[in-house]
């Protein structure tokens, strides 16, 4: 403590601490034990790496959740715009609706053959009545003779 201050007719100790400047330069040595600065140095290149690694896993997810919004989206596109025909066709849509045109003409060409057959059944019955008759009237000729009115 250094000198004394008068305040209204009273004495007060003023302390003084001197205080050095700290010179700093690239020559500047420190005195330190091997083993802290080694852990300085341990701790600082741990938690860089810990560091980056988060960083990378960041960078992971983020990319993760970029690419699932773009397909969430292009999704939602689709599922809106492909029932309305907005998209277009596949070319695989595309030969399955050729597919059901053919098929479609077969079957109206079979439905056309079918109706043409229905009236089949009736004549085969009327001829058949016709041949059994026929088949009886021969018989009665033959049986009356040699076939010959006289």
């Amino acid at each position: 403590m250094v000198g004394l201050g008068i305040k209204d007719g009273t004495t007060e100790h003023i302390s003084v601490r001197l205080i050095k400047k700290m010179k700093i330069s690239d020559k500047t040595a420190i005195s330190m034990p091997m083993r802290n600065l080694i852990g300085i140095v341990t701790a600082v290149s741990v938690g860089v790496w810990a560091f980056f690694g988060i960083q990378e896993t960041l960078n992971k997810h983020s990319t993760t959740l970029e690419l699932m919004e773009k397909d969430l989206n292009q999704n939602t596109e689709f599922r809106i715009k492909y029932p309305r025909g907005e998209m277009g066709q596949s070319s695989g849509e595309a030969e399955l609706f050729m597919l059901v045109e053919h098929m479609s003409t077969l079957v109206e060409d079979l439905s056309e053959e079918i109706k043409g057959m229905r009236h089949n059944a009736v004549n085969i019955d009327f001829l058949k009545e016709r041949v059994k008759k026929l088949g009886e009237d021969v018989e009665k000729l033959i049986r009356n003779g040699n076939g010959i009115k006289q």
